[in-house]
């Protein structure tokens, strides 16, 4: 069987030079060994020209422009949420394979319509939750499995933020903006990774600002099936905090910097019992890089998959859930 690194690399266009592309996603492509930037494009023609003097490949015209470009076989789209579902579906039918920013669109039907969409047109269709594939996460799994804290009985995770410049696109609800979709996600991933699927939302509470008309914090309380519940809170009016704690029978274990480690940092896991404690420190790893290697993997039709459909199906229908139960708390404090 032919390896991935024998084949022609995976020849990507960037749909939007937005931040975390620039900082994170595009770097990674120029790294991975199967995967090759070759165009972006850009709202503003001179600013895809910048990047791509900057990073190589070409500057489209415009969005349209890319997808006709013959020689792209995927699309990354790391627009704003608000407009994923629009320039999924346009890259889908143009032939392209997709990787795009989480969360994959605003509501699960969207999402669950763009999958089909992709299974009926034989391509892949991923979401860029990079934290799914550190391999923190496995390491934590693999100490529950092995007894180290006794039978789950909870999970606390938070993923919380300062204020944004008034500016930032995230205070903009016509293009999908709001904490849930954008620091949300991530402490809900937690407490679907470490409980599984089948939550159900309780209780949740979004604080919203009125006059933007987006969520800015909010917390929620999830059921598992077999019992252990979840708490996770977000926020873009918070100290800086991203971890998550498990709550066990015997002993705790607990992540700091659980979401975003950047490519050098090697996280630590902090175990604690009555008895006695312990670190166990995680190698460092590139998340983005792993996630550009397995999307490349999948589109050959590679088994290698730590987070697919399935996952962000489930994630997807999990926001919904907690925004259709969420109590609206604006910020003057009227609900």
């Amino acid at each position: 069987m032919t390896g991935d690194i024998e084949q022609p690399p995976l020849r990507f266009g960037v749909l939007g030079c937005a931040d975390i592309a620039v900082r994170r996603t595009i770097p990674a492509i120029l790294a991975a060994p199967t995967a090759r930037l070759v165009a972006l494009a850009s709202r503003t023609p001179r600013k895809a020209e910048h990047y791509a003097d900057h990073f190589g490949g070409v500057a489209a015209c415009d969005y349209h422009d890319l997808l006709r470009r013959d020689d792209i076989d995927a699309v990354y789209v790391p627009l704003p949420t608000g407009l994923h579902a629009e320039w999924i579906e346009s890259a889908l039918v143009a032939g392209k394979h997709v990787l795009a920013e989480k969360p994959l669109t605003t509501c699960h039907p969207d999402t669950l319509a763009l999958t089909a969409l992709a299974n009926r047109l034989g391509l892949t269709l991923q979401e860029n939750l990079t934290a799914a594939r550190h391999r923190l996460h496995a390491a934590v799994s693999e100490l529950v499995a092995a007894g180290e804290i006794g039978e789950v009985r909870g999970v606390e995770a938070c993923f919380g933020i300062p204020p944004l410049p008034a500016t930032d696109v995230r205070y903009a609800s016509d293009l999908g903006g709001g904490a849930l979709l954008d620091v949300g996600v991530y402490p809900l991933y937690a407490a679907t990774r470490f409980l599984g699927a089948g939550l159900t939302v309780a209780g949740a509470v979004l604080k919203t600002d009125p006059a933007r008309g987006v969520d800015v914090a909010g917390h929620a309380l999830l059921c598992s099936p077999s019992g252990p519940a979840a708490h996770v809170t977000f926020g873009f009016e918070h100290a800086y905090r991203c971890s998550y704690r498990l709550w066990g029978s015997e002993g705790v274990v607990s992540v700091d910097r659980a979401y975003t480690p950047p490519p050098g940092f090697s996280p630590v896991i902090r175990l604690a019992r009555a008895d006695h404690g312990r670190e166990v420190v995680v190698p460092a790893e590139d998340q983005f890089l792993t996630t550009i290697s397995e999307f490349v993997a999948q589109t050959r039709n590679s088994q290698i998959q730590r987070y697919g459909e399935s996952d962000f199906l489930e994630q997807a229908q999990l926001v919904d859930d907690v925004r259709d139960r969420a109590r609206i708390c604006a910020i003057n404090g009227r609900t």
